[in-house]
């Protein structure tokens, strides 16, 4: 069974997200990924040969519409780097989205070590 794994970041995460997504190619090669546009394009420079389904840059909506994919049950899996020193100027959709995270209990993980932890319990052995 394939998963749906949403990918974002902010800016200066980003090459932590890219980095963590080549070291981790093999796993998420098998699944979906959608990321938010600008976090998709450091991703698909990073890995040319990952399939990924774009949306709109976050502060254009691309939070929400992650946040409408995990509603409607079409997200798995969210991996999400924040940074937490810097101010957001979308910080609601930001907020929302991590509510629903926790509304509709997916697994998610907020940083490299995250992740990691998350790829070796085995959930993106579906």
């Amino acid at each position: 069974m394939s998963l749906t794994i949403g990918m974002v970041a902010h800016d200066s995460k980003k090459p932590d997200l890219a980095a963590w997504a080549v070291q981790h190619a093999g796993l998420i090669a098998r699944h979906t990924v959608v990321a938010t546009a600008t976090t998709g394009g450091v991703l698909k420079s990073s890995l040319p040969d990952l399939t990924i389904r774009l949306v709109k840059s976050g502060p254009l909506g691309g939070d929400q519409q992650v946040g409408a994919m995990i509603a409607q049950g079409e997200l798995d899996v969210l991996l999400f780097f924040p940074d937490p020193l810097a101010a957001q100027p979308h910080d609601v959709d930001v907020k929302a989205l991590l509510r629903l995270v926790l509304v509709y209990d997916i697994p998610a993980a907020f940083s490299p070590s995250t992740a990691s932890a998350l790829a070796r319990s085995g959930l993106f052995d579906r």
